[in-house]
């Protein structure tokens, strides 16, 4: 029996031959295309996510949009005409918002009959005036409705909700999408309508000015 002092010092399994090699370039990208894909899998998962959630956003403000403007309908049209008037809506607003003339809601006002859809818009106007200042702390709605959606580009929610998408009113109000999404949504062709040949820049005195593109 030997018993060399120098034998087997390492032990079973730790000899030279036995030690694992390091991770090769191969199993290294192997390992990074896993986890790409796995990131890949979780922006789909939160991309759908958003839209589920967007959607199911867009239902609640509509349900509740509805309720609103039942309640708000059992008013006299005098009256809900008054309560937009003391939002600081001009009288050509609402009737651009309402969709019908300005001599039309002068009639209203006088205490002429409307038509029930026309009652509605109205109430439905109020309602949603209502609805964004209560959930999104919009101080003084009327000046909101005439804020342009993004700089240099003159479309404000007043356009928005005469063209009857509400929805984007809804949208632009809760802050959750941008402003550049809701054109898009509104007119696919925005950009090219309203291209100007001038910039906003920010000056020396740090106020924003414009001045001509380069070209």
């Amino acid at each position: 029996m030997s018993c060399d002092p120098h034998q087997n010092l390492l032990g079973p399994g730790t000899a030279g031959t036995d030690i694992n090699p390091p991770p090769s370039l191969t199993a290294t990208k192997t390992v990074t295309a896993v986890l790409t894909e796995d990131i890949g899998h979780i922006r789909q998962r939160t991309r759908y996510l958003r839209e589920v959630t967007d959607e199911l956003h867009q239902r609640s403000h509509h349900v509740e949009w509805n309720a609103r403007t039942n309640k708000r309908g059992r008013s006299r049209i005098q009256d809900m005409l008054g309560e937009l008037a003391d939002l600081g809506f001009a009288w050509r607003d609402i009737a651009k918002l309402v969709g019908v003339s300005v001599p039309a809601i002068q009639k209203w006002r006088r205490g002429e009959g409307a038509t029930g859809e026309n009652r509605q818009k109205v109430a439905s106007l109020l309602a949603a005036c209502d609805l964004v200042s209560e959930h999104y702390s919009i101080q003084e709605v009327s000046s909101w409705f005439e804020v342009p959606l993004q700089l240099g580009v003159p479309v404000t929610p007043i356009d928005l909700w005469a063209d009857d998408r509400p929805d984007l009113v809804f949208d632009f109000a809760s802050g959750h999408t941008d402003s550049e999404h809701i054109l898009t949504a509104w007119d696919p062709q925005w950009r090219t309508r309203y291209q100007s040949d001038f910039e906003v820049f920010r000056a020396g005195d740090g106020q924003l000015s414009i001045r001509p593109k380069e070209r």
